[in-house]
């Protein structure tokens, strides 16, 4: 991974039945929910049965629900009542223009998305729709039994499922793999049925963000006895509980991770006291205080993920960056460095914090953080001496090793910190990054010349010039925005944004492969001054672009730096 560039200047009818998924560990905050299952095509006669069950799931667990076929539903005034909208096995073209615009402003802007089987049967000709959803849909076979393997198991919408998921359903082929711009949550195992046509990945439940709005989208639900299924009714409400933002997760792509633990033991060793037990891929902990370690190899720079869960207020950890313990965990914690878990403690010991070195952004981490009961999900990138944590997907902790007593190349490993704590781990992978980039400032060595492109919402009048050298410009109207040739195709890694003086202003970071059709990739949220890096991008890019979408209301200027790394 090589530096690309870094440009300077102004950002510019169950009604009868009893079956109830279980509810969640702790009651939501009440919200509303709209179901709509407008047909252009075919009619799935499961659709009264699929309202009924998802007004049971509401009535069990804190959501109102409006179901309606009529599509004047979808104006800016009436959506904004809704936390999330589920398309209920819609299919064709089933909203006009202006109610296009109308949803895609109320999901860019926050809302929440579930598109349910033949929501994937929807709105070919709308290319947001098709981003919105992940996929459309190709063909199916006939219904038939299917084994369904859950790829992720800390997602509201899987987590309660077993790694094969056995079930009868019509099953969807997919015109695209949604792989590259969703996280995939489970995939059909194509030698368990007949007449799959996407090989050996072939998702079936997946999850995204949009700007600020969540999608999840489940290809189960054609049968009506789906609906009476308690795994599937499950999915259904963790999906409206993500898609609500009444549930967090970690649903950027991933792609090129190694397993280091999903269910096999090989190559970790148990130092000092106490144990995991280890059932249906999950490691659990045992007395304490000890310490679970990879002992198969050490690292140097990488991208750590784990899912994690505690029961109660119990106390556990990863460590990273410490030599080998042999039969001492105290090696670990006096030579590496812990990832803190613990939902209440010390801000320099609690979760998310390098435990006693740096706390964590507390409010950051209180946004992202599910609560004692329920999955989360941590992603520890480490470059060099530093150490990044994000939380279900956002970032939280960024803190740099100083002592020259401790680095952080050396091995990983997970804490069991006593009897009275309990805490579960699943699905530990592990990407090696290679040779990383430095943070030096090239001063321009690329110019960034602003583009002439012009288009309604990126009129070539509010370009800013990136070319000049000096930092500072003012933020005179909204919006502006600098667009970056690249002069070739590359892919890109991580976009690195710092600004400074820019209180209450947002960005946009946006990448294009040939400068005309672009894609959000970062909403930025500024204060007075911060840092924002955006990861796994896996974007093949030839423009990249910074767009000012609201001004600093305190501040005139901004003072900022804009860096592209990639390969």
């Amino acid at each position: 991974m090589r530096k690309l560039l870094t440009g300077v200047g102004a950002v510019i009818a169950l009604a009868a039945t009893t079956l109830h998924a279980t509810p969640a560990a702790a009651a939501d905050a009440p919200y509303d929910v709209l179901v709509f299952s407008k047909t252009a095509g075919f009619r799935h006669d499961s659709i009264p049965t699929g309202i009924q069950a998802i007004r049971d799931l509401g009535a069990a667990n804190s959501f109102t629900v409006t179901a309606t076929e009529d599509a004047n539903a979808f104006t800016t005034a009436n959506l904004a009542q809704y936390e999330a909208v589920v398309y209920l096995s819609t299919t064709g073209d089933v909203l006009n223009a202006a109610q296009q615009t109308a949803f895609e402003s109320y999901i860019r802007g926050g809302g929440g998305y579930v598109g349910v089987h033949a929501a994937a049967d929807t709105e070919y000709a709308w290319p947001f729709y098709g981003q919105l959803a992940g996929a459309w849909f190709a063909s199916h076979p006939a219904i038939q039994q299917v084994n369904s393997k859950t790829e992720n198991r800390a997602h509201p919408g899987t987590a309660h499922l077993p790694q094969t998921w056995t079930r009868t359903d019509e099953l969807y082929n997919y015109q695209t793999n949604p792989r590259g711009t969703a996280r995939v949550l489970a995939t059909l195992d194509e030698s368990s049925y007949s007449g799959g046509s996407m090989g050996g990945d072939h998702p079936i439940t997946w999850c995204k963000t949009i700007d600020s709005g969540r999608s999840f989208y489940t290809g189960f639900g054609h049968t009506q006895a789906s609906y009476a299924e308690a795994n599937f009714r499950s999915q259904l409400l963790g999906g409206i509980r993500y898609a609500a933002k009444r549930a967090k997760a970690d649903c950027r792509p991933e792609t090129g991770y190694t397993t280091l633990y999903n269910g096999s033991t090989t190559g970790w060793s148990q130092s000092g006291p106490g144990s995991f037990t280890n059932t249906d891929a999950t490691l659990s902990s045992v007395g304490g205080m000890g310490l679970f370690w990879n002992s198969a190899k050490q690292y140097t720079s990488y991208s750590l993920k784990a899912d994690w869960r505690l029961t109660g207020d119990s106390n556990s950890g990863i460590f990273v960056g410490f030599p080998n313990p042999g039969g001492d965990p105290n090696v670990a914690v006096n030579q590496g460095y812990e990832i803190q878990i613990d939902a209440s403690d010390a801000a320099d010991r609690t979760t998310g914090s390098i435990y006693t070195f740096k706390s964590a952004d507390i409010a950051a981490r209180d946004a992202a953080l599910n609560p004692p009961g329920e999955w989360n999900s941590y992603e520890i990138l480490v470059e060099g001496q530093r150490i990044r944590v994000y939380l279900n997907g956002s970032l939280i902790n960024d803190f740099t090793n100083t002592n020259p007593a401790r680095n952080l190349d050396g091995y990983i490993g997970i804490q069991n910190h006593g009897a009275a704590d309990q805490v579960a781990f699943r699905n530990i992978r592990i990407k090696e990054l290679g040779t990383q980039p430095t943070e030096s400032n090239l001063a321009l060595n690329k110019p960034a010349t602003a583009s002439s492109v012009e288009s309604g919402a990126y009129p070539a009048s509010a370009a800013v010039d990136a070319s000049t050298t000096s930092r500072w410009s003012s933020l005179f109207s909204d919006p502006q925005w600098i667009q970056v040739d690249l002069g070739a195709t590359y892919t890109i890694n991580r976009v690195r944004l710092v600004w400074e003086a820019a209180y209450g202003s947002a960005y946009q970071i946006q990448t294009s492969p040939n400068g005309t059709t672009w894609t959000t990739v970062r909403t930025v949220t500024g204060g007075n001054g911060g840092e924002d890096n955006n990861t796994g991008l896996n974007n093949s890019t030839r423009y990249v672009r910074i767009y000012g979408t609201t001004r600093g209301t305190a501040w005139g200027y901004s003072l900022f730096t804009f860096e592209v790394y990639g390969s």
